[in-house]
């Protein structure tokens, strides 16, 4: 192995014969053939084993390598992204290379086999392994059908998981569906005061919660970054919503910050002398965790553990992720961070990492408790299979995964709507005339 290798992170292409061989991932159910940089991905679940059928050989996932030793490599889409260990294997299992045609049984079967390798969410609300494997069970040995697709997703509901999903597509016709809803959008989704349909009234509810900000908002705040960004005072409190954690500009790519921090730099400017800024992701439905350190890093004085993940089944260490204090405008000022059961997956990441800030302080509500990156797990007929597949712990190594984090104050979110949660916040926080 060359030294220039060993340890360092190179792009994939360039790391030659070192990397060729046949590797077992630590978590996610893979395993990579890798010959002449060329690469070939076969998926593990329990005693199944299949190729993958979307041959997609561009993942960004394998952008970087690093040659640990002969018998371990790592592979990330950068340095300080999440990073997907293999162990080196003798030789690719026989059970992978079998051709078969693949029942309604069968596929089954290699959902529950999936779940039951990687899932961290059983012992959370209710959730079993031996439910939803019975839940699955099917004795039909005809190829996966509408029907089939139907109790599977009535047998993945049950989760109650925003990170669980499936897709497929059944005789030319597209079919997917996405657990673990907030009951505060099923509440505005159900409600026909709101609309006409479902989508309609989630709409509706969401423009409420926009115009009843700015409402409050001196002149009315600004709104910014494809409108993901809405920021501005009221009286002597900053105030500062994020709706997602990525899109800031419709013209780049999604994790593209730079219209993110064009905003950021004009917010906290403003926001510089005052007593207090209030940090609004109670509508976040989360993005990138790298835009969530990367936006807490603007709050920071010094460098915070923010939380550690691992991919459940693996060994080892947790991959640590830091908050590292911006190199541009930061506020370091008292913070009120505000979630609700609405903010989920990198907006609680963000919330991770903004409570380990000794400035920040979390009120409102739990939030929804799907922090793990959702895993597309492509099945071997052609559908796919999203679910969460890794644990994350905050500094102190508690797990919120199915659970949600507790805020320090409890304070409702929406009730009767966001407007009074704000109101008492900055009345909280406002100092005494």
């Amino acid at each position: 192995m060359s030294p220039a290798l060993a340890g360092q992170w190179v792009p994939m292409a360039t790391a030659g014969k070192a990397a060729d061989g046949v590797w077992r991932s630590r978590g996610y159910g893979h395993i990579l053939v890798v010959r002449g940089g060329a690469r070939t991905l076969y998926h593990v679940a329990g005693a199944f084993c299949y190729r993958d059928p979307t041959g997609d050989t561009d993942d960004d996932t394998y952008r970087l390598v690093s040659i640990v030793s002969p018998t371990h490599i790592v592979f990330a889409a950068s340095a300080d992204q999440t990073r997907y260990g293999f162990d080196r294997i003798a030789a690719l299992p026989r059970r992978c290379t079998v051709q078969r045609g693949w029942t309604a049984h069968d596929l089954g079967e290699v959902i529950a086999a999936t779940f039951a390798d990687l899932y961290p969410g059983f012992g959370r609300r209710g959730r079993t392994l031996g439910t939803l494997t019975a839940a699955l069970a099917t004795p039909v040995t005809s190829p996966p059908d509408l029907g089939f697709f139907q109790r599977t997703t009535r047998a993945l509901a049950r989760l109650d998981d925003a990170h669980v999903g499936l897709q497929a597509t059944i005789a030319g016709v597209d079919h997917a569906f996405e657990g673990g809803e907030a009951p505060t959008i099923s509440s505005a989704r159900a409600n026909p005061a709101l609309g006409a349909d479902p989508a309609e009234r989630e709409r509706a509810w969401s423009k409420s919660y926009r115009e009843g900000i700015i409402r409050l908002l001196d002149g009315g705040g600004h709104q910014v970054a494809n409108r993901r960004i809405l920021w501005g005072t009221t009286g002597r409190i900053g105030y500062l919503n994020i709706v997602a954690m990525g899109a800031f500009d419709k013209d780049a790519p999604p994790d593209d910050m730079r219209a993110l921090d064009a905003a950021l730099d004009d917010a906290l400017t403003a926001f510089q002398g005052l007593p207090a800024v209030i940090v609004d992701v109670t509508n976040n439905r989360g993005g990138y965790d790298a835009i969530s350190l990367h936006i807490a890093g603007r709050f920071a004085s010094e460098r915070r553990l923010a939380f550690s993940k691992r991919a459940v089944g693996a060994k080892g260490a947790y991959q640590r992720f830091e908050v590292v204090p911006s190199d541009r405008v930061r506020y370091l000022g008292t913070v009120a961070l505000l979630t609700s059961d609405v903010t989920v997956s990198a907006g609680e990441t963000f919330t991770l990492a903004m409570r380990a800030l000794p400035n920040v302080r979390q009120i409102g509500g739990r939030t929804r408790g799907a922090l793990s990156d959702q895993l597309a797990k492509p099945l071997p007929n052609g559908w796919t299979l999203m679910l969460p597949a890794e644990d994350y712990r905050d500094p102190a190594g508690r797990s919120q995964e199915g659970v949600g984090i507790d805020p320090a104050r409890s304070l409702p979110p929406f009730a009767p709507d966001h407007q009074t949660m704000i109101r008492r916040v900055v009345q909280s926080l406002s100092p005494p005339r």
